[in-house]
């Protein structure tokens, strides 16, 4: 029998803004039900320095808060960006990790991004919306199922590519 994929979900947002904090929130609850062979980690921003704990999975999912995507929630397979990578010290986005990940290690994870729904981003406040808490319950119920069975898959179903973050 084979060892699950390593697999590494990177939560971003800042949970004192509101629906920002829903990357955290859903790695954070996901991590919750202990599946074998996942690693969670969460910060405020993406950052270059993510490109070697990236390296050292097979699979990594981005999580982070969608302010004009379907509801609830979205699971997209990504692909490296593969224009001119570009990034400032405080903006990096997924696709250009995977490139920059690729560049550096060698290494090319299969890598997701699901964007949960949210509402409200404006006002410091340390509490979801109700609504993104029911879009955040309903991710959670599809990533863990999807990573305790080693599949995931494109929700809502499409066949374009996405290149960047939510």
């Amino acid at each position: 029998m084979s060892s699950p994929a390593k697999t590494l979900l990177l939560g971003w947002g800042n949970p004192g803004r509101q629906d920002d904090g829903l990357g955290p929130a859903l790695a954070r609850l996901v991590d919750g039900g202990s599946i074998e062979g996942v690693t969670v980690d969460t910060d405020y921003q993406l950052q270059i320095e993510d490109t070697a704990e990236i390296a050292r999975h097979d699979r990594v999912v981005f999580i982070d808060a969608d302010r004009r995507g379907p509801e609830p929630f979205s699971c997209r397979r990504l692909h490296p960006a593969s224009s001119v990578l570009s990034f400032s010290s405080h903006s990096v986005s997924p696709a250009a990790l995977l490139s920059l990940t690729e560049r550096l290690f060698d290494r090319l994870p299969e890598a997701w991004l699901v964007g949960v729904r949210g509402y409200r981003f404006d006002e410091l406040e340390e509490e979801l919306s109700s609504g993104a808490k029911e879009n955040l319950r309903a991710a959670a119920s599809y990533l863990s199922s999807a990573l305790r069975f080693g599949r995931l898959e494109e929700i809502p179903p499409t066949h374009r590519e996405v290149r960047d973050e939510c």
